[in-house]
Parts: C-alpha cells; structure tokens; sequence
C-alpha cells in the first residue's frame, strides 16, 4: 500500500474549468464538497486520467503521472489508481473473489487467490467470495467493488459518491466500515460527495469547490463553523450569517477569481 501522498495542480478554461491546486497526504481523507457542477468529479477523472486538462500536473506515490510542461500524460492503465463510484460495476458473471482477482493483473496468477480472499475479509465479506453479484445486497456489492479498488495497490484512492445507491441504514454502516478501515491502510484518499454529515464523519479536511476552483479548505468542523465567504456559505448551501430578521439562506454568488497555481501555470505559457 501506499506510503507517499499526492499532489495535485489542474487548470482548465472549457469544456469543465479548473483552477485549483491541493495536496493529500499518506492515510489522509480529504472531502471535495459542493454544489453539482463545482467540478469534483473532474478533479478525480484527471487524478484518474479519465479527463486531461489543458494544463495539469500529477505526482502519485513519488511518480508523475502528468506534467502539461513536458508533455507527460501517463494513460489510466499506468497509473495506480482506486476507483470506486456509486454504480458498483462488477462483472454479473463472476464471483465476488474473481471481480477482485480482475484488478490484479500485476500480481501472478498463484498469489490472486488467496490475496483476493484476505482483501474480501478486510470488508467484512468473509466466505462470500464464491457468490455472484446477484447473490449479494447492495451494500455487499459495493463492499466487493472496495476490495478490487484496493487489490490495485493504488498510490491513491478515489472515491465517487460511493454510498449514494444504498439506503440510509447501510450507509451509516459502509461509512463505519471505511472510517474503521483507515486505520489498517495508509493511502492517500479523495472523497466526493454531496453529504456534510458524510464528509464530517469522514474526512480530516475538506476542500470546498464551485465553479472548479477552491474556495476553502481545512477540518470539516472549523471550515462548517466558519465559512470563509458568502460563496463558500452557498457552495454548501448552508444558513446565511445572522442579520435583521434571523438566518436566512444563503444565495449563490460567483466564486472570486483565484490565481492559477504556480506549477501548472509555467507550464501552461
């Protein structure tokens, strides 16, 4: 597993601008919250290299994925990414051990097996790895497609509104599961999601994105106690701050321009 964090420095114009720059440390989860369309997916699709920036500088693990200065941009299949997204996407077809098998081709076949298994126990899913995905609840299918993003060795982990397709009372126990399962794995980790209470429970800080710049960062309690603008007050859609009358709630308004990070700005001229 990973023991190197990751840097991140993304600028973008059309057709999804960008303009933010963040770094996320060894075992630290970080929170990119938001209205729809701030751009965090897209953050995670260039991390991923699902998306290409016109400028973009990556550095995973101690290796550069991207640098838009020398023309670097290494292909998904390179880079040692944990993807996992609200549609789990296993294969209906194979058993639970064998979806997870599928994300190790850089081990030999000898040792699948048995890894496979011992990642399928570290969720929680012990002598289910014979049964198939219809076999299995909603929330066993998304604790499946965890242990193939993890079979991956990532340098880091991206997760995608991963609990948005369960119901209330599993996520509770999935975000549980992932808070508890931090401590046995020290991969820097970048979660999407629309839930404050998620993102508290969850996250050591949270990055606060509208319009695909960063507007905030910092622990989720002091970023919610005291956000930095109106902008960043309506990018959560929380209360406005007191005035004649009591609270009111807080009207969108345009996030202020913010300078291009340094490292992806030389290498854009």
């Amino acid at each position: 597993m990973a023991e190197a964090g990751v840097a991140v420095a993304l600028r973008a114009e059309a057709p999804i601008p960008l303009d933010l720059a963040f770094a996320v440390g060894p075992g630290e989860l970080v929170a990119l919250v938001g209205p729809s369309g701030a751009g965090k997916s897209s953050v995670l699709r260039s991390i991923a290299g699902l998306h290409r920036p016109s400028a973009a500088r990556v550095v995973a693990g101690g290796e550069v994925w991207a640098d838009s200065g020398t023309g670097l941009f290494l292909p998904p299949h390179r880079r040692r990414v944990g993807l996992l997204f609200q549609a789990y996407a296993l294969f209906p077809h194979l058993t639970a051990r064998a979806n997870v098998e599928a994300a190790m081709g850089h081990l030999p076949r000898a040792q699948r097996a048995a890894r496979a298994e011992a990642l399928l126990a570290l969720v929680h899913l012990e002598g289910l790895g014979a049964r198939r995905p219809h076999q299995l609840s909603g929330g066993q299918q998304q604790r499946v497609a965890l242990a193939r993003a993890l079979a991956r060795e990532p340098a880091v982990l991206l997760l995608d509104e991963p609990f948005a397709a369960v119901d209330r009372r599993t996520r509770r126990a999935l975000t549980a599961e992932l808070q508890a399962l931090r401590a046995s794995i020290r991969i820097p980790t970048l979660l999407v999601t629309h839930d404050l209470d998620e993102a508290r429970a969850l996250a050591d800080r949270l990055l606060v994105l509208d319009g695909g710049r960063l507007l905030q960062e910092g622990p989720p309690e002091a970023v919610l106690a005291a956000p930095a603008s109106a902008a960043v007050r309506a990018a959560l859609d929380l209360p406005a701050q007191p005035a004649e009358g009591g609270f009111s709630r807080a009207t969108s308004a345009a996030p202020a321009p913010a300078a291009a990070p340094s490292s992806v700005a030389t290498s854009a001229r």
